[in-house]
């Protein structure tokens, strides 16, 4: 049986997981959507699709994506066998955002990226287990709640400008807002407040058995240096593992401050990851 480039269905679901779980630190994103959501979408859920490389049989690499290539995620696999599904997709799929392993989401650029990227940032991908937690807590930090979201929406757009260089309010504000009022109503955003005011926040941008990745951490500028990122990073750190094996948080390279916090809390250097913004 020849190699083959074929769009994943429920059939698949658990040759998709074993393939994810062989390196369940760097596929922990596409492990929390595919138990999230499963393969296909169901009725009135946004589109995405999984699509897969076969070799004799067998599932080897996979990528997913997102709506029509708002997000294309590649499985922590062979860089070769990533653009081959990529060569399959060029003619089809119009990528606009892609994130993960730098040599997948290299070969997803070469095949899906006709010219230069808008914003291409280098990460790192950290990881913590409960043994490796340093002894950092804020027992006040928080779920935020729905009533929250008008002083949140500055955070979280805080760090979508730090992060990747735009302003989701002006661009599309009541898209933005939804999103942040989404993850709040699905319990995966926690807040510190000081004196009324919201000083810190973080995400959890997917969950599954096999652990979550954490994602948004952003300290509003007036309050940094105080400790608040460390002790709040290690209560939710301590949190989640109570019931959850790892965690991970990608940082990017450039940003020297967000990775001593994460060594100091507990978290262990992984593979170098790459974000790429087309447009």
């Amino acid at each position: 049986m020849p190699v083959t480039v074929e769009q994943l269905g429920p059939q698949d679901m658990s040759a998709l997981r074993t393939l994810l779980a062989k390196d369940p630190v760097h596929n922990l994103y596409l492990l929390g959507l595919l138990e999230e959501f499963g393969v296909s979408p169901r009725g009135g859920r946004v589109q995405f699709a999984y699509h897969g490389r076969f070799d004799k049989g067998v599932l080897t690499a996979a990528v997913f994506v997102g709506g029509d290539g708002g997000l294309v995620v590649p499985s922590a696999s062979d860089a070769t066998a990533t653009s081959i599904i990529a060569d399959a997709l060029a003619a089809s799929l119009r990528m606009r955002a892609t994130v993960g392993d730098k040599a997948a989401v290299d070969a997803l650029v070469r095949s899906l990226c006709a010219g230069k990227p808008r914003l291409s940032r280098t990460q790192r991908l950290f990881s913590v287990s409960a043994d490796d937690l340093g002894p950092f807590t804020n027992p006040t930090l928080r779920l935020a709640r729905e009533e929250d979201v008008p002083r949140l929406l500055p955070l979280a757009q805080g760090y979508v400008r730090e992060a990747m260089e735009r302003d989701p309010l002006q661009e599309d504000p009541e898209h933005f807002e939804s999103r942040v009022r989404q993850r709040v109503r699905q319990r995966r955003t926690y807040v510190l407040e000081e004196k009324g005011e919201f000083v810190f926040k973080v995400d959890i941008g997917s969950r599954s058995q096999y652990g979550a990745e954490l994602e948004g951490l952003y300290t509003l500028p007036s309050e940094r240096h105080q400790g608040h990122a460390t002790l709040c990073l290690g209560q939710i750190s301590r949190h989640l593992l109570s019931s959850l094996p790892r965690l991970t948080l990608r940082v990017d390279e450039r940003d020297e401050r967000a990775a001593r916090i994460a060594r100091k809390v507990g978290y262990l250097a992984g593979r170098t990851q790459r974000l790429v913004l087309v447009e």
